[in-house]
Formats: structure tokens, sequence, C-alpha cells
């Protein structure tokens, strides 16, 4: 490692997996767990927050048997009292925040007709609410130390049809986009970069959970999500990682408001 997040503070919000650590799990490792790993190997202190306990300490021993620095919390995000706690959790830890990278995100199936407004509302109180309370209770941090990096994770879904009966899923995920790209034009003047990252077909446990009902058998969805990408396979939770270390990272000091599309090139396809 190279220390490209040396001396700074990381909180990372869905930081567990639902593979529960478990790498020999499908899909191995989750894409907030392999991000907080990630920035812990370049350098960064990092606070693992999740709505499960159990993930975010599964996630916290990773880092510290690698020697790293790392504190898990447990937070719901769509909580806003909680949120501001992990916040001031992490100032109390470390005196300061250098990158909020927000992970949390869930689908759940339903087109315009047949999702319920319940389903709907959840699905936006997590992927588009989320995001908002967490930036809400970390910009002033930012601001007052003049500078910090937001690393918010949409999906390709916020661009394109993949296929799937996920009406909320899409327009969450959107406007997570949107929102970003307003947060990174109202705080460039602080010296606050805000982009989002686009995962394609990722191979996580996510998809064994909440994917795999759409196939026959998991040997049929790996196939067929592999099929539609044009390198002819899924990415992984690093690939996702290592978009996010370079964002955070200084290397990307003039780069913000953007969508980084890490699919393998699927927002590329016709069809």
């Amino acid at each position: 490692m190279t220390g490209r997040l040396a001396d700074k503070v990381a909180i990372v919000f869905g930081a567990g997996s639902i593979g529960g650590g478990d790498r020999r799990a499908p899909g191995g490792w989750g894409n907030g767990e392999a991000a907080a790993v990630l920035y812990a190997r370049e350098g960064a202190r990092v606070v693992a927050v999740d709505r499960a306990p159990e993930a975010a300490e599964a996630t916290r021993a990773r880092i510290a048997e690698e020697g790293g620095t790392a504190r898990a919390l447990t937070a719901d995000v769509t909580d806003s009292a909680a949120v501001q706690a992990a916040v001031r959790a992490t100032l109390d830890a470390f005196g300061r925040i250098d990158v909020l990278h927000n992970n949390v995100g869930v689908n759940e199936p339903g087109d315009a007709v047949d999702a319920s407004e319940e389903s709907w509302d959840r699905v936006m109180a997590i992927n588009a609410k989320g995001p908002f309370l967490t930036c809400k209770a970390v910009l002033p941090v930012m601001r007052r130390q003049r500078g910090g990096a937001i690393v918010n994770i949409a999906s390709i879904a916020a661009i394109r049809w993949l296929g799937y009966a996920y009406a909320s899923y899409y327009a969450s995920k959107a406007a997570v986009c949107n929102f970003t790209r307003s947060v990174a034009m109202e705080n460039a003047q602080y010296g606050i970069r805000a982009n989002t990252i686009l995962p394609g077909l990722m191979d996580t446990p996510h998809i064994y959970k909440h994917v795999s009902s759409f196939y026959a058998d998991l040997d049929e969805m790996v196939q067929a999500r592999a099929e539609l990408v044009p390198v002819k396979r899924m990415g992984d939770a690093w690939d996702v990682a290592r978009a996010a270390l370079f964002l955070a990272s200084d290397e990307a000091r003039y780069i913000t408001g953007i969508e980084l599309a890490v699919d393998g090139g699927l927002h590329c396809k016709v069809s």
C-alpha cells in the first residue's frame, strides 16, 4: 500500500456485508466492507457504521487484524439522531472527518403498478434520504475543516434499465446522482468534493439474496449477468472499492460532481 489516505479519517455508512464477513459465502466481500478495508490499508482511520452491529464489528475486526485503526458503530441511516450520534462519536474518537462514504442501499421488487406505497417509501428513505442525512451531519464538519471528499454509491440503474422490475430502486439511485451533483456545487467553495460511483452488475453477497429469485438457479444467474456485460464477467467489491479510493484520495483533487461507472462498459450498450 502507498498511504494514499495517510492521516485521514473516513466514516463509512454501510460498512458491513450481508455475507456476514464470511469470504467463502457467495459473492465474497460486500462493496462497503471492501471500501472500508481498503481505506484502512491506505492509511485512513476508519469508522465502520452499519445497521447490523455484528456486520460493523466484522469489518472493524478485519481492519484490526491487518494492523489498521477502526471503530465499529451502529446506526440506521434513516434515523437522523442515530446518524448525528455516529458523526459525534467519530469526532470524539478522531477529531475530524476527511472522507464520507455512503454505501447503504436496498432494492425491492415491483414496477410502477405492483410496488406498494410502503415499499416505495422504504426504498426512497434508505437509498435517497440516507445520503441526505449523512451529508447533512458531516458537511458542517468538512466546511469547518475547509476540505473533504464524499463518495456516494448509486448504481448503473440510475441511468439505464437493467431488466429487473425495481421501479423504486431506479428512481432512488437517480436521486442520489442529482443530489450528489448539488452537494458538489454547493460545497466546492469549501474545498469539498462529492462524486458518485455507479456499480454495474456486481458479484457480491447482495445479488445472492436479492436478485437470485429472478433465475432458476445461481449458476444461471451468474452466467446470464456475465453475458450482459461487454467484458463478459461481473465486477466485484474490489472494483468499486478501488474506484472509491481514487475519488476519496488527493489524486482526484480536481474531480467533483461526476458519476463514475464501474460496470465493464455496460452503460455503453444498446441492449
